[in-house]
């Protein structure tokens, strides 16, 4: 577990939603939470090194912007879920992977430019592993927002 301050838990809590469009969003942030922007950095990256902060960076509306995606279920033997969740980490076009207790129990993300190179990174993605998967395409889109309040 992190030890945090209630200066790391005032940044966790603004990141998560209020992620300033500026070409300055440190300055901008670290001005809103009254510390310096190179006190905010040096923070930013402890919290990611330890595991607080996954990624920062845009969500994107995939199939609006001409896209298409699906969620996979793979089927990894225990002794290979770090070794297969790197092969698929190490796809740009994967997103929110994340272990579950079943016996499909990696589930993820992948988006793309078209329905040729999604199939293309599953069909990639079950050669490199050889781990059976299962392609969940969207049938009706649900979007639940999620915030964390950090005590």
């Amino acid at each position: 577990m992190i030890q945090l301050d209630e200066v790391d838990k005032s940044i966790l809590n603004l990141i998560q939603l209020d992620f300033p469009l500026d070409p300055h969003p440190f300055e901008k942030l670290s001005q809103q939470l009254g510390i310096s922007e190179e006190d905010l950095l040096v923070r930013m990256e402890r919290l990611s090194r330890k595991g607080a902060i996954r990624r920062i960076g845009p969500v994107i509306n995939t199939k609006r912007v001409g896209g298409i995606s699906t969620l996979v279920a793979m089927e990894v033997p225990e002794s290979r879920i770090d070794e297969v969740a790197e092969l698929i980490n190490s796809h740009q076009e994967v997103s929110h992977n994340y272990l579950r207790q079943a016996d499909y129990n990696i589930w993820f993300t992948v988006s793309a430019a078209n329905r040729e190179r999604l199939e293309q990174i599953i069909y990639d993605l079950k050669d490199e592993t050889g781990c059976p998967l299962i392609d969940l395409p969207t049938k009706r889109l649900f979007k639940i927002g999620v915030k964390f309040d950090v005590r």
